[in-house]
C-alpha cells in the first residue's frame, strides 16, 4: 500500500509541477499576449479538472498537514470532496489551496491556516465576480461614480 501511496503522491506532485510551469508562463506573457495567457490558464485548469480525485493521505502530505487536519478542512468546506467513499479531494481545489498555504507559510504564517485560507478563498471568489471586476475597471479608468444612497435611489425611481 505504501508503494501505491508513494506512486500516487509522485504523480500528483508531477501534475501540479507541470500545471504551475504553465501558469508561470501565462503570468509572464499576460501583458503582451493576454489571449495566449488565457489559453494557457485554460489548459492548466483542464489538466487539473481531468485528474483523478486525490486521497486524503496524499493531500495531507502535499499540504504538509495531518490527515485529521485535511479531514477538518473538508468538513469546513476549504477542500472539496470529489468522492465520499473512499474520501478523496478535488484536485482543482487542492491545487488552489496548496498555492494559498505556500504563500501564507512564505509570509511567515504557520498558525490558524484554516481561517487564513478560508478568507483568501472568499476574497478570490469576490474578485471572480464580473460585476466587481467591471466596477474595479471603471475605478482604475477614473470613471467611478459615487454610490447613491437608498433615499437617492428611491427619489430617482419616483420621478
Amino acid at each position: 500500500m505504501t508503494q501505491t501511496l508513494d506512486r500516487e503522491e509522485a504523480q500528483v506532485r508531477a501534475l501540479f509541477d507541470r500545471v504551475e510551469r504553465v501558469e508561470a508562463v501565462a503570468e509572464q506573457i499576460e501583458e503582451q499576449q493576454p489571449a495566449n495567457a488565457s489559453e494557457l490558464r485554460h489548459v492548466a485548469e483542464d489538466a487539473l479538472s481531468n485528474a483523478e480525485p486525490i486521497r486524503v493521505k496524499t493531500a495531507a502530505s502535499l499540504l504538509d498537514l495531518s490527515d485529521r487536519t485535511v479531514r477538518a478542512w473538508v468538513e469546513e468546506g476549504v477542500l472539496a470532496l470529489a468522492s465520499e467513499h473512499p474520501k478523496r479531494v478535488d484536485p482543482v481545489r487542492l491545487h488552489q489551496v496548496l498555492h494559498l498555504v505556500r504563500d501564507l507559510r512564505a509570509a511567515g504564517r504557520s498558525r490558524d491556516l484554516l481561517s487564513a485560507v478560508w478568507y483568501r478563498l472568499q476574497d478570490a471568489a469576490l474578485l471572480d465576480r464580473e460585476d466587481l471586476a467591471a466596477s474595479l475597471g471603471q475605478l482604475r479608468e477614473g470613471k467611478a461614480e459615487p454610490a447613491s444612497t437608498k433615499d437617492e435611489e428611491l427619489a430617482v425611481r419616483d420621478h
